[in-house]
């Protein structure tokens, strides 16, 4: 499987003058064939194949003097923002059409100098490569430090170039690594997500939410107060947008690394790992929604996925609409309401339930009824038979004449 492995970079002061030409002229190309092909549209000529549009905005472009600063950068990287120009265009069209699955691409839109995002990308044909001393050459730009954590585990197919909004620039590689199985452990676990408890295990473990943007509220507030009292355009200003943007860094690194150790830690002890399918978007447009993106769940179940397939475990994501909540896990009666105020209740049946906790354990029994039940039928937590009037169909004296069966 492809994955990648990002490192911090520090370029000197002239090799960062160099990526700011690269970031310029790559997000160029990229406006250059978005205008031409709006322009085309709207006066109702054939679409612009793309070989077509590389030589209208980076072979004639280079010939010209408006362009001609093109040519002081890799001709790669002015390809490849050609190609996600071409992968935008394809992914709208097949949202449109309903090829794609999910939600609903938008049209490609103009790249800007301001983004506080700027990349660019080198394929094997730039000849990029990372020296003896361990350093990483990049075409008309140089050998660029780089701290290495940790070792590639097979040459890179590409690397791409990140400037971020708190200044930093990091290389991303893209590389082939192969499965490493870790040794089968009995274990399986259900894991249901939460805002009073980030992750709530079937086998009774809380695990406290961090809440990370809420612990960086007043530093966060102090700095972005700073930033409202400086001059636009100014240089002060700059420096305190620049500071702003390091707190917000801080706090997603924070919230990434809370994320890769509980992931790591759940795929290494459980042989298969069961969560719900939450509907994230839907929950970041209530009043929860800030508390939702703080918690950083679907970053979470990502990280779960992607190791669970490269370490030989199991995962399974469960229906959204699943009742884990209100279901009981001991003779699997469903209460007609539960409030989120209702933290634990007592089933009739007189099993007493953590609401967090039963719901976990739900999850479970439901991802091993999907995983082993071949026709897909739920099965409970508990083995319970059916009467025996339910478990057959018969017809009633009075319908046979008519053909019409009564369950």
């Amino acid at each position: 499987m492809q994955l990648r492995y990002n490192f911090r970079l520090y370029p000197s002061p002239g090799q960062r003058h160099a990526l700011a030409r690269a970031f310029g002229c790559a997000r160029t190309v990229f406006n250059d064939g978005l205008r031409l092909r709006q322009d085309a549209r709207m006066r109702g000529l054939p679409y612009i194949s793309d070989g077509e549009l590389s030589k209208h905005v980076i072979t004639r472009a280079k010939a010209t003097p408006q362009r001609a600063w093109l040519g002081e950068v890799s001709a790669v990287l002015l390809q490849q923002a050609l190609a996600d120009l071409n992968v935008a265009y394809r992914n709208f069209f097949s949202s449109v059409t309903g090829k794609r699955k999910g939600r609903k691409v938008a049209a490609p839109r103009f790249r800007s100098r301001k983004d506080s995002r700027q990349v660019v990308r080198f394929t094997r044909n730039a000849r990029f490569a990372v020296t003896a001393g361990g350093r990483l050459r990049l075409p008309k730009i140089g050998e660029v430090e780089v701290r290495w954590s940790r070792a590639l585990p097979s040459d890179p197919s590409s690397v791409t170039v990140v400037k971020d909004s708190a200044g930093r620039y990091f290389a991303s590689f893209v590389v082939e690594t192969s499965n490493e199985p870790l040794p089968e452990t009995g274990p399986e676990i259900g894991i249901d997500l939460g805002l009073t408890h980030f992750a709530i295990t079937s086998d009774g473990r809380k695990v406290a939410n961090p809440r990370f943007l809420r612990r960086a509220a007043k530093q966060l507030r102090k700095a972005q107060k700073a930033l409202s009292r400086k001059k636009k355009g100014s240089a002060n200003r700059a420096k305190a947008k620049l500071r702003v943007a390091r707190a917000y860094a801080k706090v997603t690194d924070t919230r990434r690394d809370f994320a890769h150790t509980l992931s790591t830690t759940l795929i290494r002890d459980n042989q298969a790992v069961y969560v719900e399918d939450l509907a994230v978007s839907g929950l970041a447009r209530t009043r929860l929604a800030q508390s939702v993106h703080d918690a950083g769940w679907s970053q979470f179940v990502a990280m779960l996925e992607y190791k669970a397939k490269r370490y030989g475990r199991h995962f399974g994501k469960i229906d959204r609409w699943f009742p884990s909540s209100k279901l009981c896990s001991a003779c699997e009666t469903i209460t007609d309401s539960m409030p989120l105020n209702v933290r634990s209740w007592t089933c009739p049946c007189g099993a007493g339930h953590d609401r967090d906790v039963n719901a976990a354990i739900n999850i479970l029994a439901a991802g091993q009824a999907e995983r082993l039940n071949d026709c897909g039928a739920r099965v409970g937590p508990g083995a319970i038979p059916a009467p025996r009037e339910e478990a057959v169909t018969r017809q009633e004296p009075h319908t046979r004449q008519t053909g019409i069966s009564v369950l």
